[in-house]
């Protein structure tokens, strides 16, 4: 999730392929007619500013792209009702990606050549959002990502991310892992996502030697492992007390399940992915599963309850972390336009840079910072408890 979601194909190789050709493709389109900076003078805001939202919103990742949406609507929502821009309104184009990368490259290129526009908000998936980047990148266009986690999405000053890298709040866990007193870790990770991959082999290692605990043995599954009996037995028969198990979406709760099933009784750490109820299916199998994340409905900070009580005002229910995450990417974005007073990319983009070099403050906290152009949060731990996701503790 954080920065988690990478829609490839099932051939790794294949995928990573055809999506070079398809983006070295669209950068000579787009060299030919998109490079240019958008065509509004300094000072000289238009009466609507269009940014494209391409992401998915149907498909595997589609249930992290509908949560962001409603973060989004809700910004745009307060931008224009407040006149923040002075009277300038923002519309949002919503493109979905539908998780192929050629898609999300086409978005973009669509997007270049459209000069009115200043900025993107690019796609929640990590290898949609590897395909844009250097796209955004080479024609000067600033485009602001939420999750997409993996390397190569930030690769310039024209590229964001308003989601803290998962790997970067990890060690939260660490505190959970001493109260559990953890001495072995069994580690089964989703090889084919960038970020759960850097988890299996980084972070997890990390916090279990920072805790005295031992990694009994790491195995990898394959985004076509539905069957998780095998990584599971492998990882059993080393007597873990603790297991990280690491997957995307809906496969959290299958693979929870087929571990209780095997046996397993002890706690389970996991990742962000594993909250928007993608653990509801697997019911009381899946109480005991306890992962970090970098926004709860139930934390204190003043500026992340304004924000709930907000969202929960319009939507009448409690905002998903992807819905956080989209609020504070579009508030990013009309702060950097008003910052700019101006819709040319250079000074948009020169605003982005001033921008990410003070505190910044909204769904996801006051006064959080950027390392470059990366956002970072200090993080808190939910655990899921057959019925319902609950707040466990915050960092220090």
């Amino acid at each position: 999730m954080n920065s988690w979601l990478n829609r490839g194909t099932r051939n790794s190789a294949a995928r990573t392929g055809v999506v070079a050709l398809a983006v070295s493709a669209l950068l000579m389109t787009a060299a030919c007619g998109g490079g240019d900076s958008a065509g509004d003078s300094e000072g000289a805001l238009p009466a609507e500013i269009t940014i494209p939202l391409s992401t998915p919103l149907t498909g595997a990742s589609g249930f992290a792209g509908v949560a962001a949406e409603k973060g989004y609507d809700l910004a745009l929502k307060e931008v224009n009702d407040s006149d923040f821009l002075g009277g300038t309104k923002l519309k949002l184009d919503k493109l979905d990606t539908k998780s192929t990368p050629q898609q999300a490259a086409s978005d973009l290129s669509s997007a270049i050549a459209n000069k009115s526009v200043p900025a993107v908000l690019g796609s929640i998936a990590s290898g949609e959002a590897v395909a844009q980047s250097p796209l955004a990148e080479k024609q000067g266009m600033p485009i602001v990502y939420i999750q997409a986690g993996s390397p190569g999405v930030l690769v310039g000053d024209y590229t964001y991310r308003l989601t803290a890298p998962q790997g970067s709040y990890y060690p939260i866990i660490e505190k959970y892992l001493k109260d559990k007193r953890a001495t072995k870790i069994g580690v089964i990770y989703g090889s084919w996502v960038p970020t759960i991959k850097d988890l299996g082999e980084n972070a997890v290692p990390a916090a279990a030697e920072a805790v005295g605990a031992t990694i009994t043995t790491t195995v990898a599954t394959q985004q076509t492992t539905q069957d998780f009996s095998a990584p599971i037995s492998k990882v059993l028969k080393t007597n873990p007390d603790v297991v990280a198990l690491l997957q995307i979406g809906a496969a959290n709760a299958t693979a929870m399940k087929q571990l209780r099933e095997a046996g397993f009784d002890g706690p389970v750490i996991g990742n962000s992915s594993a909250g928007a109820g993608n653990l509801k299916p697997a019911g009381a199998a899946g109480a005991g599963m306890a992962w970090p994340v970098d926004f709860d409905h139930q934390t204190t900070d003043p500026a992340s309850t304004k924000f709930v009580e907000d969202f929960q005002k319009e939507y009448g229910e409690v905002p998903l972390t992807y819905a956080a995450e989209g609020y504070d990417a579009l508030w990013f974005v009309a702060r950097a336009i008003k910052a700019a007073d101006s819709t040319d990319r250079e000074a948009v983009k020169d605003a982005m840079q001033e921008l990410v070099k003070k505190p910044f403050t909204g769904a996801m906290g006051t006064d959080r910072t950027f390392e470059g152009n990366d956002f970072r949060v200090p993080g808190v731990v939910i655990e899921w408890d057959g019925t319902k996701e609950n707040f466990v503790y915050a960092a220090e």
